[in-house]
């Protein structure tokens, strides 16, 4: 192996000694960037749901580094070997200097959704299966790539989002959710007894092994909210596991109804009308 090699290093003279090197520089380097991106994904390996799901996201963002850096290391080789070869790479290279430029003019939007979507992966602002509410949409993620985000609203709509065209994001899947319930009685109900009801309930509510699993704080009767004509409004927090705000808060309107009827205590529905036209005229007049 070694004598064919010598053989044609004495016939290529100094040229073929400089392709040997450059080759030799560019596999170390493709080895190095494959070593760097796989120690990233290992150091994000875990057996916990967080940590896989952390670790699809690192896998993702390696996967992505190395491709750009190969493409970066191969043409860069390829531009130290052609003068090897007696090519002048000055036109080459302002060839490609032209038509990077033509390039990012023209995808100008595309590189801000490949930078804004890295940053979106690498910070983990969110992932796939999570619930995130985006430029007034609400959705579930179900796909999450560096240029686009894929997610499917409460309407079964496929909704797909450019990266370069989200700016707020909310979260609603992470840690926990809070919601207020809010309950008018009439002007003319006692406060106190709506209120002690209302901490019954909930103490009732907070001791159900059947619902304790999905509350994290409460719920908890903070008072009274708002005086108005429709009566008093009174109001209760909870904080819930992620995504079970709305099964909780419902749950806790049933057991409010059903105990405001067993005390008879009536829950205020008064809607306010507002008149137009010539009624509104007449009845000003």
């Amino acid at each position: 192996m070694t004598e064919p090699v010598a053989q044609w290093l004495e016939s290529a003279g100094v040229h073929g000694l400089r392709l040997l090197v450059i080759v030799a520089i560019v596999v170390l380097a493709v080895r190095l960037l494959r070593a760097a991106t796989t120690r990233l994904v290992e150091r994000a390996k875990n057996q916990t749901r967080v940590a896989q799901v952390r670790e699809q996201q690192t896998r993702t963002m390696a996967g992505v580094l190395y491709s750009m850096g190969f493409g970066v290391i191969v043409i860069v080789g390829l531009l130290a070997a052609l003068p090897e070869f007696g090519f002048n790479v000055t036109p080459v290279a302002a060839a490609a200097g032209l038509a990077s430029l033509a390039i990012g003019f023209g995808g100008q939007y595309l590189v801000k959704d490949l930078i804004n979507g890295f940053f979106i992966i690498f910070e983990d602002q969110y992932g796939v299966g999570d619930v995130i509410r985006v430029n007034n949409d609400t959705g579930r993620v179900e796909h999450v790539t560096v240029r686009r985000t894929v997610m499917r609203n409460d309407r079964g709509a496929v909704i797909s989002i450019p990266n370069g065209l989200i700016g707020s994001i909310a979260n609603l899947s992470r840690d926990w959710s809070q919601t207020y319930v809010d309950v008018t009685v009439p002007s003319g109900e006692t406060v106190g007894r709506a209120l002690a009801i209302l901490e019954k309930v909930c103490g009732d509510f907070r001791s159900d092994a059947e619902w304790s699993n999905a509350l994290i704080d409460g719920p908890r009767v903070l008072g009274i909210e708002s005086l108005n004509l429709d009566g008093t409004a009174l109001r209760i927090q909870l904080r819930s596991a992620a995504l079970r705000a709305d099964d909780v808060a419902r749950e806790l309107r049933r057991r409010v109804k059903s105990a405001f009827e067993q005390a008879q205590i009536l829950i205020s529905n008064t809607q306010p009308v507002e008149l137009i036209g010539r009624a509104a005229s007449a009845g000003s007049s």
